[in-house]
């Protein structure tokens, strides 16, 4: 019997990497230069600090790595506000499937904690999860095992009896880094992610079966 559900966010409960890399896109033009996605792919799943830190290196950026990200946080979060998002399918009826059970929920996310908790103001479910965390605020974003770590902490389980949903190659690193079973949803928006180490790969969130877990 799992004690706890962690979700990843981004391209999970929402599928919102298209946001996130037109995002980023239009803050490298900002910043005077230029990026493809293709190039961003390899930083699905990491955190924004981390992510602009190695570009900033190898571009040689000459703006800080906080005045990057508080360009780009705030158009994030103003084109989400502004969107028509709906979470993805199958979302509600899986968190509300894991309510009826009482196992404990929680979202383990590289993104920003105000953008994660703008995602979940819009959707009107934040009242599934016992916890957010941020990979901002742990030592170590994804691929490290931290972010998860820390969700199964304050959801008091063991991460060995925990299963996590996620659909990026850092992300399902860092759940099965942490001990943790890890479902890999195979979202064609994330990009040409490679999810082989996931224990599962769903292309569908409707195919998550909580009787097989």
């Amino acid at each position: 019997m799992i004690q706890a559900f962690i979700f990843d966010m981004d391209g999970v409960i929402i599928d919102s990497e298209p946001l996130h890399f037109a995002g980023d896109i239009d803050t490298m033009r900002h910043l005077g230069g230029e990026i493809t996605q293709e190039e961003l792919e390899r930083f699905v799943g990491m955190t924004n600090p981390e992510m602009w830190k190695i570009i900033r290196a190898e571009r040689a950026l000459v703006q800080t790595v906080d005045e990057i990200i508080a360009y780009q946080l705030a158009g994030k979060i103003k084109a989400l506000e502004e969107s028509a998002y709906e979470p993805i399918d199958g979302i509600p009826e899986l968190l509300e499937e894991l309510k009826r059970r009482g196992i404990p929920v929680g979202i383990a996310s590289s993104s920003a904690k105000d953008f994660i908790l703008a995602v979940l103001a819009k959707f009107g479910i934040a009242s599934y999860f016992s916890c957010v965390v941020s990979g901002e605020e742990v030592d170590q974003g994804k691929p490290a095992p931290d972010v998860y770590l820390e969700a199964a902490r304050q959801l008091g389980a063991d991460p060995s009896r925990c299963v996590v949903l996620e659909d990026s190659r850092n992300g399902i690193i860092a759940a099965k880094t942490a001990g943790m079973a890890c479902i890999g949803y195979l979202n064609e928006n994330s990009g040409n992610q490679d999810l082989s180490a996931a224990d599962r790969i769903v292309r569908s969130v409707r195919e998550v079966s909580i009787d097989a877990l």
